[in-house]
């Protein structure tokens, strides 16, 4: 029998994940409280859904469960449809079980009587709704108060909480680490509605039912609110964003603006405790807003390749000769990387540069033999670096290993692939040639696929953050 959740690297071909399809409530985030619910800048819903956000799903569709798009690409894009196939309240929804959209599962556990009280009470609680309103969620029917519960909204016109805008970057709220789900625990109270619904679905959702005693959850320190400060102090957080599976035995645990070193360590003693892992690379990084996550700053492309920037990768050399700028040059950007082994907690190993770090994980954990390659982000060119990076450039959701996903918008950052050999295409290109039956999935090789992002950039999170894989194929 075919194991339903199991991830053991970050690019074995790709099987089934969670996302969220962007909900009504993105598209009522307002200027003077966009950086309070994590956002740069306000969207244009209506474009991010049917010009980026749509052809995401499509590719991932083609790719995981073809079954559900082969065939009915006119149908589905002919305007009198209204995105029906996209939206997961509506009767055409796609309803897919590779592609599985977090809206479809809590509806499905709100048709419980005892979990939809349960759920509403505390969404309450934490929103300070009154009882009243609480009457009335609990009154409404499964399917709706999914939707009211996402989107903060009872209609188009009606909010009565705040939407959780960053629940399209499901990546943040869990893990599957083999076949364990580490659910954790976001550092913003902007997201604490988002990490109580996932709880709710991972431990109450029929799909996740084989796999009760393989969740953990992150918890506080012992007792942390007695402690001075507490209020102040980040507590035990940790995000998605800092968590890689980059091999059955490996996990890499980033300690950054996000996920704090309580946060960190917790996970670790789980880990371990638990004999998930046997080894864990902690890399802090800068706690700036431009970082968040370590994967803003690399993801895997094949067993020998990474996307990264290059000015937190390694010490950088100051060339006396280098003419001046107007501006000047980011200032050097320093990581520190220690790896902790199950069996032995109390010799850890420091490495120096990230660079040093991941040619380790290729060599010794993948066992590759060609050398280690970097494609680095703006193709390591001063402040195209920086700028692409902001847009994402190095937060890639590889769907198999060489075959990876990326914004359309990073120019120097696609030269830089193109200059390693790979294919760059369009989404449109590739979703036409796999209706048309000129091109199939396992057929693509070492490509770059280019999806729109005009819109989808202003939250600060590429495809790598919008996704949470349940399924990989094993990497060995």
């Amino acid at each position: 029998m075919k194991p339903r959740i199991n991830v053991d690297s970050e690019i074995g071909t790709l099987r089934k994940l969670l996302v969220h399809s962007p909900d009504s409530g993105l598209g009522q985030v307002v200027p003077s409280k966009a950086q309070d619910w994590l956002f740069e800048d306000i969207v244009h819903l209506n474009t991010l859904r049917k010009e980026e956000y749509d052809y995401y799903i499509k590719l991932l569709l083609y790719f995981l469960d073809p079954v559900r798009i082969k065939g009915k690409l006119k149908h589905i894009d002919a305007p009198e449809q209204d995105r029906a196939f996209f939206k997961p309240a509506a009767a055409g929804f796609h309803r897919s079980d590779q592609v599985i959209e977090v809206q479809a599962l809590l509806a499905d556990i709100l048709e419980d009587h005892s979990i939809k009280t349960n759920l509403v009470a505390a969404v309450c609680a934490i929103e300070g709704c009154n009882y009243n309103l609480q009457r009335i969620l609990s009154q409404t029917d499964a399917v709706k108060l999914a939707k009211i519960i996402l989107s903060g909204s009872l209609d188009d016109e009606h909010m009565i909480f705040a939407p959780i805008p960053n629940l399209i970057f499901t990546r943040d709220l869990g893990a599957v680490i083999n076949n364990f789900v580490l659910l954790n625990k976001p550092a913003k109270k902007a997201r604490n509605r988002e990490s109580m619904i996932m709880r709710y679905i991972f431990f109450n959702h029929p799909v996740f039912s084989d796999f009760q005693e393989h969740i953990l959850e992150i918890p506080d320190p012992f007792q942390h609110f007695l402690r001075p400060g507490e209020d102040k102090e980040p507590g035990a957080t940790l995000e998605g964003g800092d968590v890689m599976v980059v091999s059955p035995q490996h996990v890499l645990i980033g300690c950054s603006e996000r996920t704090s070193p309580h946060g960190a360590n917790e996970a670790i003693k789980m880990l371990f405790r638990h004999k998930v892992v046997e080894k864990v690379t902690v890399i802090k990084i800068p706690i700036k807003r431009d970082f968040m996550h370590i994967d803003t700053l690399f993801t895997q492309v094949k067993r020998n390749m990474w996307t990264i920037l290059a000015s937190v990768a390694k010490p950088q050399a100051i060339n006396e000769n280098e003419p001046l700028h107007f501006f000047a040059a980011p200032a050097q950007q320093t990581t520190e990387i220690i790896q902790f082994y199950r069996n032995e907690p109390q010799k850890p190993r420091r490495f120096f540069s990230l660079e040093e770090l991941l040619n380790d994980i290729s060599r010794n954990d993948l066992n590759s033999t060609e050398k280690t390659q970097f494609i680095y982000s703006g193709n390591n060119v001063f402040p195209f670096d920086a700028r692409e990076q902001w847009t994402d450039s190095c937060n890639l959701l590889a769907l198999k290993e060489g075959v990876v996903l990326g914004y359309d918008r990073n120019d120097k950052t696609i030269q830089a692939f193109m200059d390693k050999g790979f294919q760059v295409r369009q989404a449109a290109e590739i979703i036409e040639d796999f209706e048309s039956d000129r091109l199939n999935a396992n057929e693509i090789q070492d490509t770059l696929i280019l999806l729109p992002s005009a819109e989808l950039s202003r939250a600060r999170g590429g495809f790598h953050c919008m996704s949470l894989p349940l399924l990989r194929d094993p990497i060995y």
